[in-house]
């Protein structure tokens, strides 16, 4: 069985989300290959990367990246940190010699998403995107039946991605609502998923509309002080596709009474597709095919249950019929990557995926500045 050294490159969140994707590949995969071995993680808080370290099994702990990229038993790393490092955390990291599994969105703007992505090209390595809501058992069957033809000539669509942690005007502010960190707001943040999910399933934009709001134009910061906030809270898409189709994309952290609620709606002249993320294991599919009868027949929305059935070598635990969970889609994704890395196979989403994705977050802030439609 061949062994995979992995590198976290980040002691927060979404480390601690590939550092349990690592752990558990193992246990959700029947018959793998290869392992993932977790070898060394670095985080500038010393402290927080010595806690994870002890907590996770990793061999060593750092804050000196340097030191993380020069071991030669690492041969993948992951990055998870703000999104104003990730150009260098990459950078360093194909120079290295080191695979990339890479949070969204890939950098702080699409020039360094370009700089980057160039780089992978001559690199030769394997590199792919955490959009862990393409790995969903219910998404993979909705592109599934796009693909065959089900829901056939696409008419219109709607996503959306929807939190309420921004509402609390005296909640003090991390990062993410630091555009200098960021690159954006909630556009990069929550629409960067999203846009990457309509994109994976309708295929690329012709133009787009934005318009941007930022809720409360300054917050607390971490030491009491009141700053001033250029990070939007909410963002609105309105899409066109090359087929003429349109639909609209949004995102926001001031949906009161919603938690990390994901959906999209796709309808075509064939048929229609329904998914939200609270309700995870069903995919709905209206078929426009099936004739009308008294008492409406069997015409109407069928829900398909996808539960936790993943293609094989997935589903030994749960086993396929047991309820899915977030983390799941996670662990699934991280899987992907380190099979890529197994059997030097492009890995899917691309950086060239998340260079596009980023084109259209920038794109879209033009948008909102100027008040008109912009083309991709």
């Amino acid at each position: 069985m061949k062994t995979i050294g992995i590198g976290i490159i980040g002691a927060g969140f979404m480390g601690k989300t590939h550092t349990y994707g690592a752990k558990t590949i193992p246990l959700h995969y029947d018959a793998l290959p290869f392992v993932p071995r977790l070898v060394g993680i670095c985080d500038t808080n010393l402290k927080a990367a010595q806690a994870m370290q002890e907590a996770n099994g990793f061999e060593f702990a750092t804050a000196n990246l340097d030191e993380l990229l020069s071991r030669k038993d690492i041969d993948a790393v992951t990055v998870s940190t703000p999104n104003v490092f990730h150009k260098d955390n990459i950078l360093a990291a194909l120079k290295a010699g080191k695979h990339v599994y890479c949070d969204k969105p890939l950098a702080a703007s699409y020039k360094e998403a370009a700089e980057v992505t160039e780089a992978w090209r001559k690199s030769g390595l394997i590199a792919q995107m955490a959009h862990q809501f393409r790995c969903f058992p219910a998404v993979m069957r909705a592109k599934q039946l796009i693909a065959e033809g089900r829901v056939g000539a696409l008419m219109s669509f709607h996503g959306a991605y929807l939190h309420s942690g921004s509402i609390d005007k005296n909640k003090p502010i991390g990062w993410k609502q630091d555009r200098a960190m960021g690159g954006g707001g909630v556009l990069f943040d929550l629409g960067s998923h999203l846009l990457d999910l309509l994109y994976s399933l309708l295929g690329g934009f012709s133009e787009l509309f934005a318009s941007t709001r930022v809720l409360y134009p300054e917050r607390p910061n971490g030491r009491g002080e009141m700053v001033r906030i250029d990070a939007d809270d909410s963002a609105w898409i309105l899409l066109k596709t090359p087929c003429g189709a349109q639909g609209v994309a949004e995102a926001s952290k001031i949906y009161t009474g919603t938690n990390d609620d994901f959906t999209f709606e796709i309808y075509g002249d064939r048929g229609a597709l329904r998914f939200n993320s609270n309700f995870p294991n069903w995919l709905e599919f209206f078929d426009n095919i099936t004739a009308e009868g008294a008492l409406g027949g069997e015409r109407g929305y069928l829900r398909i249950e996808t539960m936790s059935a993943f293609e094989k070598p997935g589903g030994s635990l749960p086993p396929s019929k047991f309820p899915l969970g977030w983390i799941r889609s996670h662990v699934h994704s991280f899987y992907n990557f380190c099979n890529s890395v197994y059997t030097q196979t492009p890995a899917s989403p691309s950086f060239e995926d998340a260079c596009y994705i980023l084109r259209m977050l920038e794109t879209a802030y033009e948008s909102a500045a100027a008040g008109a439609w912009k083309k991709l």
